[in-house]
């Protein structure tokens, strides 16, 4: 154990996120000595885009960027929703599915409405036994030294036909999942933080940080 904590960076300057990633590594913060900090802490260092066509490729080409450009180890991942009549879509196109409809420049809420409508219009006439869907989140460790490991989060469920519940946010919604009776909307935080793909992603990420961080 060296005097100083050994710092982790998240590719993310949403501080919510980082307690969140604090909450999931339990003990191994203290084991480890761990300073978890968002990319907020290195100013300097631009956002990369998001440019691959997989939950994995794009976590990837963050975490390797930013530990690239702050010569510690950084951790990013990216996630959204499968639904398997779509071929796996919206995919990583999830955030953004309606287009121009949801753009950027509106409010969140205004654009998780409108890529959740056109969600439910595509597969209006899909048979419910056929409404199969699943929540991905990929976590990648990227190392100065370019070392890199990956781990993956699923939440399996099945698409309603129309919004019930008022928690959480963009599709959560309609997707109720599976072995319940709730959509995720209708869970509580800490239900929905105990079963989600983000916190399944970043609970196997624990023993990968552990090997590649312990002899730092």
């Amino acid at each position: 154990m060296t005097g100083s904590p050994r710092r982790l960076v998240l590719a993310t300057r949403n501080e919510h996120k980082v307690h969140e990633l604090r909450q999931i590594l339990g003990s191994l913060v203290d084991e480890l000595d761990l300073e978890l900090v968002s990319a907020s802490a290195y100013p300097e260092v631009p956002e990369t885009p998001e440019t691959e066509v997989t939950f994995e490729g794009n976590a990837r080409l963050k975490a390797v960027a930013l530990a690239a450009a702050t010569g510690v180890p950084a951790v990013a991942d990216d996630s959204g929703l499968a639904v398997e009549v779509l071929g796996g879509s919206p995919g990583v196109f999830s955030a953004r599915w309606s287009g121009s409809h949801g753009g950027a420049d509106l409010p969140r809420a205004v654009r998780d409405a409108h890529n959740l409508h056109l969600l439910l219009d595509q597969i209006a006439d899909v048979p419910d036994e056929h409404r199969h869907a699943a929540f991905v989140c990929a976590a990648v460790l990227a190392m100065p030294d370019g070392r890199v490991a990956a781990t993956e989060g699923r939440v399996e469920g099945t698409i309603l036909r129309a919004p019930v519940g008022t928690n959480g946010f963009g599709y959560d919604p309609v997707f109720r999942p599976d072995g319940d009776v709730r959509t995720l909307a209708e869970y509580t935080d800490e239900e929905k933080n105990a079963i989600s793909h983000r916190g399944n992603a970043f609970r196997a990420m624990v023993p990968v940080l552990r090997a590649h961080l312990v002899d730092r």
